[in-house]
């Protein structure tokens, strides 16, 4: 997820400079048994905070979010808030393996999708926690890898680019397919929907989240004997308004254009070409839906001419996942899908640590290895996965497509569930389809 181009190149120089200047925090303590489990940091045998579980210690992990002033807050919200409740489903059900609980408030600290502000609120937290339980944003989470990897903490990621698939350090723990798949498998779709387009064009916001996306525009083009181009745009905030993306499809005609933007400029483009006479389709990447859309000016042109694609099902669906998140709000629908993301991304985490218990070594080093050992599963919300072995075997290529829907939990349903398209089968990932920067 990239909006400003200034964050990518912070992140690019703080890598350098971190890779000379930090100390590997937490690398150094010595490891001490709890019992028969070897520990160092972010495990205590005292019980978390406000724990009811007196007779179990505690794991802290840290999260790193867009919480408050970012363009990602949000989704970054109820990311965090989904994160939090599905630990202390985990902690109510026996914790992790019945010896510990999971602490994700103590350390949880605002990013603001930006990355000097994630490399000071990763090293700020770092020596206390064994573990992420997010880390919010390519970027950001680029900027803080060397902390990381010094420190041998694992993260499970706020994001989809391509490139965490050739992670060849198990510090990454994604879920789901990436923007480049998605982009794949929205056209796979399409093709078999509305018949094969001649002409595709890309719309979508520079760096990882963008080119990722166009990056599988492009693919797919010259799997399908079709033409592609690319128009950047960037946030309203920033570019005023998307004229200029609405001119381009009306001089350019494609059959569809793939979105890869905000819920704000999705509607606005997919609402002026519309009414403009466009008659293609729009197919968007999953950050370009929000419920709220239907509720604004542009929401014929959207329930008429829009679909996205979603590495999983939105809130409501009918999964041993989604029943289980539901139950944890009550039944009452959250602001928006972020609460879904947060839940899902949780799943390869939990199964890390419960491995690393399993092997009797919850130390940062123990847990970098469970990584390489699991089978994660997600209760029916994604097929289960390793992220051991090549990766093109191990990329996740599944894909759902989702119909605008305002008698929806979150004004959206499926409309094709889990699925690979024929593109998506065949490519060949031996690596990131886009760089991150």
């Amino acid at each position: 997820m990239t909006v400003v181009r200034l964050w990518r190149c912070w992140a690019v120089g703080l890598l350098s400079v971190l890779a000379l200047a930090l100390p590997a925090c937490g690398a150094e303590d010595e490891a001490s048994g709890e019992g028969d489990v070897k520990t160092d940091v972010g495990v205590t045998s005292e019980p978390c905070p406000d724990s009811q579980h007196k007779d179990r210690g505690c794991i802290y992990l840290g999260t790193l979010s867009d919480l408050t002033e970012g363009p990602f807050a949000p989704l970054a919200v109820p990311i965090t808030d989904a994160q939090a409740a599905f630990w202390k489903r985990v902690n109510a059900n026996g914790g992790i393996g019945g010896e510990y609980d999971v602490d994700v408030a103590e350390y949880t600290r605002d990013n603001k999708y930006n990355p000097e502000e994630h490399v000071a609120k990763l090293r700020e937290i770092e020596p206390n926690v064994l573990a992420l339980a997010q880390s919010l944003g390519t970027p950001p989470t680029l900027a803080g890898l060397e902390i990381q990897k010094q420190g041998e903490v694992v993260a499970a990621p706020a994001t989809w680019w391509s490139g965490w698939s050739f992670d060849d350090e198990s510090l990454i723990l994604e879920s789901g397919q990436s923007y480049c798949t998605e982009s794949m498998n929205g056209l796979d779709w399409a093709a078999e929907e509305f018949g094969k387009p001649a002409k595709v064009l890309a719309v979508g916001y520079p760096g990882d989240y963008g080119g990722d996306s166009a990056a599988g525009v492009k693919i797919w083009a010259e799997a399908n004997g079709a033409t592609a181009e690319t128009v950047e745009t960037a946030p309203n905030a920033t570019a005023g308004n998307q004229d200029a993306v609405v001119g381009a499809i009306a001089e350019g005609r494609p059959d569809v254009v793939f979105l890869a933007t905000g819920p704000a400029e999705m509607a606005e483009i997919v609402g002026k070409a519309v009414a403009g006479g466009f008659k293609g389709q729009f197919i968007g990447s999953v950050p370009t839906w929000n419920p709220a859309i239907l509720k604004s000016k542009a929401a014929p042109a959207v329930e008429a001419s829009y679909h996205y694609v979603a590495p999983w099902g939105p809130f409501g669906s009918n999964s041993g996942a989604h029943k289980a998140m539901a139950e944890a709000t009550g039944g009452k629908p959250p602001a928006n899908d972020g609460y879904t993301f947060g839940w899902i991304w949780s799943y390869p985490l939990k199964a890390v640590l419960e491995k690393a218990l399993e092997n009797g070594d919850l130390t940062r080093a123990g847990v970098r290895e469970a990584v390489d050992q699991v089978t994660v599963d997600y209760e029916g919300a994604l097929p289960s996965r390793k992220y051991n072995g090549n990766p093109n075997e191990t990329v996740v290529r599944e894909a759902v497509i989702v119909k605008p829907d305002p008698k929806a939990p979150v004004g959206a349903s499926v409309l094709k569930d889990l699925f690979v398209g024929p593109t998506a089968e065949g490519h060949d990932f031996t690596e990131a389809c886009s760089t991150s920067s």
